[in-house]
């Protein structure tokens, strides 16, 4: 079988690779061309372009770099076109690929169009429900809230959840890592202390506005802890040390999983991260800096069409993890919410049993798995 995957950004790189693996597994003759990246690259196939000259996110980059994006569209069509795959695999990356969905749909009956990884259209855009029901033949979700959402909107035949790849990575990294403290403190040079991560993003002005908070945050709490900054990759270590000085923080690169296996608590910045932390089991807050807060609050009520920003309780469908979020995210208040769930607080059990929770609503691990045995029903089909 011909397969055509298209990946606009490193997390869609990184579950595309997988996919892609997975489905060879199944299909011997499985013959890919893709837009994706390097961990896709390592899978086998022919890329044709590499989605670091397509990925522009925000207003000002995506109208700067417009033309090269319109290239890559009109490139990506005739590439499709003249291959003719028997599935056409879209991962993410909405903006791209539901404009590749209406082509494809258009000019390649005969090809199955797919949908990794669905649109957030219950966030935002939920008019992109249009799209998806006109021009994409299944989605496959990796959220389970997801379903119900596309029920409502009468396209439950359209969307099968196949469960969630951070399921699958954290699996995978705790089968083969050990989760001995002194063993991790002794190769880092860290003291003996219990450690606090800090998660605060991977984009630098996101990293800016919330870190330093965070840090201010835990400061009181330097004779008891010590604070672990996962560093983001592309952020150097000169960055991080403008923002924390002189403040007696440690940052590790490579080492977010790591990290996380061996904190007692953690201050997170809104994403995978949060769902990351969870499925770790380390309690956590949710803390998302923002300027002109008052704004983003009343910008959040018009455009988002979800009652909250993190994954865990977007699963959990209740709240199971502060958020603190635009001006509501003070450094008095991390710390308030903070001491509620470190060791002997009265919040710590209360999120421990919500992590419980938002683990059986996701499932087993074997996304990739089970994305695979779908896509090829769709072909069989």
């Amino acid at each position: 079988m011909k397969y055509y995957l298209i990946a606009g950004e490193a997390s869609g790189d990184l579950h595309a690779s997988h996919l892609m693996r997975a489905l060879r597994q199944r299909d011997e003759k499985a013959d890919f061309r893709f837009v994706g990246g390097d961990l896709m690259q390592a899978e086998g196939g022919t890329m044709l372009r590499h989605y670091s000259t397509l990925a522009y996110m925000g207003f000002v980059p995506v109208i700067t770099h417009f033309g090269t994006i319109l290239r890559g569209m009109r490139q990506c069509r005739r590439d499709v076109l003249l291959w003719k795959p028997d599935v056409l695999i879209l991962v993410d990356y909405p903006g791209f690929n539901l404009g590749m969905a209406k082509f494809a749909s258009r000019h390649l009956p005969d090809t199955r169009i797919v949908y990794y990884i669905s649109p957030k259209v219950w966030a935002w855009k939920e008019w992109r429900m249009k799209d998806i029901r006109r021009y994409v033949g299944h989605v496959l979700s990796i959220l389970p809230f997801e379903v119900d959402f596309y029920r409502n909107h009468h396209a439950e035949d359209k969307i099968t959840y196949v469960g969630n790849p951070t399921l699958d990575e954290v699996a995978e990294y705790k089968q083969h890592h050990s989760s001995d403290f002194a063993h991790f403190i002794e190769e880092n040079k860290l003291p003996s202390r219990p450690v606090i991560a800090l998660l605060a993003g991977s984009r630098r002005q996101e990293i800016a506005d919330n870190l330093s908070r965070m840090i201010r945050a835990v400061e009181t709490l330097s004779d008891h802890y010590q604070f672990v900054v996962a560093g983001a990759p592309g952020i150097t270590a000169d960055y991080y040390h403008q923002i924390l000085g002189d403040a007696p923080v440690r940052v590790l690169y490579g080492q977010t999983y790591r990290i996380l296996q061996h904190a007692s608590a953690a201050l997170v910045t809104s994403g995978t991260a949060t769902l990351e932390t969870a499925l770790f089991r380390v309690p956590q807050v949710v803390c998302y800096y923002l300027k002109a807060g008052l704004f983003f609050r009343w910008l959040r009520w018009l455009l988002v069409k979800v009652p909250y920003i993190s994954l865990v309780n977007l699963v959990a469908g209740r709240e199971v993890v502060p958020e603190l979020v635009g001006s509501d995210m003070t450094p008095e208040s991390a710390r308030e919410h903070l001491l509620r769930i470190l060791p002997g607080g009265d919040g710590r059990e209360a999120m421990l049993q919500g992590y419980d929770e938002v683990a059986c609503r996701l499932g087993e691990p074997g996304a990739p798995q089970h994305a695979a045995e779908r896509i090829l029903e769709e072909i069989r089909a």
